[in-house]
């Protein structure tokens, strides 16, 4: 009976080992991403509201009231480099500046760490002034 439970533990343990050895898989989008198109990934879901920065214009980000979002969508962008950055009351990104290489007749796709914040607000935050937006591009967050 002891021999049983040895020979159990050993075949356990290789299984284990098995499943620990193996190769990760790479998080790839589920469709091709346009041309012209950034699409981001956020390992946790995200509240909202985004603030988008395109090269130093803000960009407003359409949102559906009461819906979070795992995917960032930023569609009509130009060809060549690009600075983008994340900002939001209540979640956190990692990296929230990111330099992205547009190249041309392609778009990227780029994963992201996304973190809430557990945090309690007290008074009334100012409301940030409306985004100016760049001509042609649209900043969507999806589910």
């Amino acid at each position: 009976m002891m021999g049983f439970r040895n020979i159990a533990l050993a075949g356990c343990m290789i299984f284990a080992a098995g499943l620990g050895c193996g190769k990760p898989k790479a998080i790839t989008p589920k469709k091709p991403v346009p041309a012209g198109t950034v699409q981001f990934q956020f390992t946790k879901k995200v509240m909202g509201p985004v603030d988008l920065t395109i090269d130093g214009t803000r960009v407003p980000v359409q949102a559906k009231a009461g819906k979070k979002g795992k995917h960032l969508i930023i569609s009509g962008l130009s060809t060549g480099k690009h600075h983008i950055v994340l900002l939001s009351a209540l979640d956190a990104f990692g990296p929230d500046q990111i330099d992205v290489d547009m190249p041309e007749g392609a778009g990227v796709f780029k994963v992201l760490f996304a973190q809430q914040f557990k945090s309690v607000l007290y008074g009334k935050a100012e409301p940030t002034p409306v985004a100016e937006g760049i001509p042609g591009v649209v900043a969507r967050l999806e589910p």
